[in-house]
């Protein structure tokens, strides 16, 4: 292929599914879910698309976009909410059709709830700011991974047909890869930065025990394997 007809090339549509809202407090600053994925894996990476499904705004069907990618979210994937039924559909389709599914952190326990796996409100607490993951290299392409994280609820039984490509002690499931590529999904945020997580600190910080406040306080500065992994979920979302 020529460079010039490279430059033509259909650049790989990516539907994103914002399933949660940044804090007021820090909307302006820092911008939805779908301008933090957007900006994280590169403005011209992809087509976006971005579709506010906790608001109930969802694609017309699974073939809108060629690949999808479910963001993080306050709420729970258990809690009774009116649009998390039809998201599960949403990523079974997906799933069925062969098209691309990334998850974080939420879209991570969503794509386990959907697919067969169990999530809960885990009883050993919340993981807040760095966190460090053992990973199969051959997968993500790194083999230690430290990645900013902010959950309580975790994947305590995974689908049948996840394998596990990241944990840590704390976290069993805490990366997932499904099929022959078909899914890929992280407990952690490797979109956050530094920053938002100092002021996630302060927005949020009430609702988290003091101990973990002052460790995601204390890991902030620390080096983190955001490029590396932004450059596996380009890879996999455009199957290059």
């Amino acid at each position: 292929m020529t460079q010039a007809s490279n430059s033509m090339a259909k650049k790989t549509s990516l539907g994103i599914l914002v399933c949660g809202h940044t804090p007021e407090e820090m909307a302006e600053s820092h911008g939805d879910y779908g301008q933090r994925f957007q900006e994280y894996l590169g403005v011209d990476s992809f087509d976006y698309q971005v579709y506010f499904v906790v608001d109930n705004q969802f694609p017309e069907n699974v073939h809108t976009a060629d690949a999808w990618l479910l963001t993080g979210s306050k709420h729970g994937v258990y809690e009774d909410h009116d649009w998390i039924k039809p998201l599960e559909q949403f990523v079974r389709d997906a799933y069925a059709a062969d098209i691309p599914l990334v998850g974080i952190c939420f879209g991570h326990q969503l794509l386990a709830q959907a697919l067969g796996g169990k999530v809960e409100k885990f009883d050993g607490g919340w993981a807040t700011g760095r966190m460090e993951y053992t990973m199969d290299e051959s997968v993500v392409g790194l083999s230690d991974a430290a990645v900013l994280a902010w959950h309580q609820d975790q994947v305590v039984e995974k689908p049948p047909e996840a394998t596990v490509v990241g944990s840590n002690e704390f976290c069993q499931y805490a990366a997932l890869a499904y099929g022959d590529g078909k899914a890929l999904s992280l407990q952690p945020h490797p979109e956050f930065y530094d920053e938002f997580v100092s002021d996630l600190v302060i927005a949020r910080g009430a609702t988290i025990p003091d101990k973990n406040r002052e460790y995601a306080s204390a890991s902030i500065g620390q080096p983190l394997s955001n490029d590396a992994i932004a450059a596996t979920l380009r890879s996999f979302l455009a199957r290059t």
